[in-house]
């Protein structure tokens, strides 16, 4: 899948499910790829069954360093070095081991963080950002939409 300037874009795909037998629609899936990069070493490839629509999403709350909870900045990252941040988007799925959940991905390379509070541009190089492949959030409460 190539984007505008002709570099990868996310690969998200999406496909219809079909039951070979009545070949009536079941519902639709999402498969997210993430390769293994700079980034985030983890790389990622699943199938999700689509719940909901995907929204793009600037910030989110993780509770990883505090119990309450701390906001931080979000956005994809993708696979072009001169300008590899990209938008990240949430959405709702079906997901086998939680039941419903606000899955959040970005680029080809992940998902890039970090706190509200670092005025700083998006870099690999900086000790106050990190990446992940993906995020998996049990509730939309933990999520601000850019909308």
């Amino acid at each position: 899948m190539k984007g505008s300037a002709g570099t990868a874009g996310p690969f998200v795909f999406f496909g219809l499910q079909v039951d070979k037998i009545s070949q009536s629609r079941i519902g639709f899936s999402m498969i997210v790829e993430v390769e293994s990069n700079e980034n985030c070493e983890t790389s990622f490839f699943a199938r999700f069954k689509e719940a909901g629509p995907a929204r793009s999403v600037t910030q989110v709350r993780l509770y990883d360093r505090n119990p309450a909870g701390e906001w931080y900045w979000v956005t994809g990252w993708s696979d072009n070095r001169q300008g590899p941040v990209c938008p990240a988007y949430a959405q709702l799925v079906e997901d086998s081991g939680a039941g419903l959940a606000h899955l959040v991905y970005g680029g080809l390379y992940g998902l890039r963080f970090k706190p509200l509070d670092f005025d700083e541009p998006w870099s690999l190089t900086s000790s106050h950002q990190w990446g992940e492949a993906y995020l998996s959030l049990a509730s939309d409460r933990d999520l601000r939409y850019d909308e």
